[in-house]
């Protein structure tokens, strides 16, 4: 009698069992058979990130919702062009129209991928498609999308300097062309708000270096907590997990970060300002291109202050004596072309960016 009610308590348990995973089988596949017509493939780290996968998501989800259309964003299961293309597959077998592409790493994906989906529109954020041979081309179903960041950069340093800051840090990701520019950028405005202070040669001083990664780790944090305790007042921290890093180590000595990319007052109370590339709107002003007809595929477009793409976040900054109506002045000399700000090409390393009042030490 025992082994009789186990057998039926085993028996039981299984078409129960079945009967779940048949449920789930069901709501999968009904999931499975929407489409989602307008998709994010990601970069590295999470949709939450506070820098591009979420700014590029929120420009998605705004036009999404404002437009009642489907959206979803698609993650990589790893850094490499094969999970960056396989991500795209995905993103494409679930109905999407046009995809949103943030990161260079997406060129060589995107190169092969517009090529095998001409019907499918393809957004790359800070890059252009490649073969990674050296072969470029934007294809009519592509349009890539660079940013001024030499001129965020430059906000962000002289809103420092203008601020009261006099010992200053730049600690990049690794030095690809976008963390340059934002780093060239900083060096500039630091020097130019230098000058309009009357301040001599080697009144402003720059720690410069690129650690080697977009991560967040306790030797990202020890090489911060060491700048801090020499005398650096304020650190642009521009590489992604690097940001929190820094963070850290300021939040220990009472010291003070600059944010990149996206508004990064929320993660930490020693965040000043951030070097914002505004990829909300971005996004949002292709998708609209797109929906409206007028998507201009095969070129690349570089977005600046002209179009209100970089900026610093005046509403979130903690600024002591920098203000709102200091910001609107050096922003519209900026938009009226009255400063030149070199972007990468100007120099091969940061002590090269040309000063009057900075010295630059670089730090490898």
């Amino acid at each position: 009698m025992k082994k009789k009610c186990i057998a039926f308590l085993i028996t039981a348990a299984m078409v129960f069992t079945m009967a779940g995973c048949q449920k789930g089988g069901e709501e999968e596949s009904s999931e499975s058979n929407k489409k989602y017509e307008v998709a994010l493939s990601m970069d590295v780290g999470s949709i939450d990130d506070r820098s591009f996968n979420q700014g590029s998501w929120e420009g998605v989800q705004a036009y999404a919702k404002e437009h009642n259309l489907t959206s979803k964003y698609y993650e990589p299961t790893e850094k490499s062009d094969d999970a960056y293309t396989k991500s795209l597959e995905l993103a494409v077998k679930g109905g999407a129209k046009i995809v949103v592409c943030p990161g260079y790493l997406y060129e060589v994906p995107v190169y092969n991928m517009q090529k095998k989906y001409p019907d499918v529109k393809f957004v790359i954020l800070d890059g252009s498609p490649h073969d990674g041979n050296g072969n470029s081309e934007i294809m009519d179903n592509t349009h890539s999308i660079f940013y001024a960041e030499e001129q965020a950069g430059f906000l962000a340093g002289y809103a420092a300097v203008m601020d009261g800051n006099r010992k200053l840090g730049f600690m990049g990701g690794i030095a690809v062309p976008a963390v340059i520019r934002f780093g060239y950028g900083f060096i500039q405005g630091a020097d130019y708000a230098g000058k309009q202070l009357g301040l001599s040669k080697g009144d402003l001083e720059m720690k410069y270096t690129y650690v080697g990664n977009f991560d967040a780790t306790p030797d990202n944090m020890s090489k911060a907590a060491a700048w801090y305790n020499e005398g650096t007042d304020t650190i642009f921290a521009c590489g992604g997990g690097v940001g929190n890093s820094v963070m850290k180590a300021a939040m220990f000595v009472d010291k003070t970060v600059i944010g990149v990319d996206v508004d990064q007052s929320g993660e930490s109370d020693t965040v000043i300002t951030s070097a914002v590339k505004n990829l909300q709107k971005s996004v949002y002003d292709v998708l609209d291109s797109f929906y409206k007809g007028k998507f201009e595929g095969g070129v690349s477009v570089v977005l600046g202050s002209e179009s209100g793409n970089v900026l610093l976040p005046m509403k979130n900054s903690k600024f002591k004596t920098f203000s709102q109506a200091d910001y609107d002045e050096i922003y519209q000399m900026i938009v009226d072309g009255k400063i030149q700000i070199h972007k990468d090409d100007v120099a091969q390393d940061a002590k090269g960016v040309p000063t009057e009042i900075v010295v630059t030490e670089l730090i490898k």
